[in-house]
């Protein structure tokens, strides 16, 4: 089944290749959306695809070094019928 999250990760993920990483990963498994970095030190996602795989993708930045997530939230959003690829934002 096709789902849509939107994540805010927390704890040091700026400035350690997070959203490189995102995006990198997102692509290899064909799921999309966009990451990018915000002004308060944390970083929001919102990815689309099929549940076990962004579940796995999440899971994945989870384990990259460098980066270490201390707080994730999750909210579910619309699915986007029309959406092509990821993008990284700066």
């Amino acid at each position: 089944m096709k789902i849509r999250k939107r994540f805010y990760f927390s704890g040091r993920v700026q400035g350690v290749g997070f959203r490189y990483q995102a995006t990198r990963l997102a692509r290899s498994c064909g799921l999309t959306g966009y990451v990018r970095n915000l002004w308060d030190g944390r970083v929001e996602m919102e990815i689309q695809g099929e549940e076990s795989v962004v579940w796995d993708m999440v899971g994945a930045l989870h384990r990259q070094p460098y980066i270490r997530i201390e707080n994730m939230e999750a909210e579910d959003r619309e699915v986007k019928t029309d959406e092509r690829g990821f993008s990284m934002s700066y």
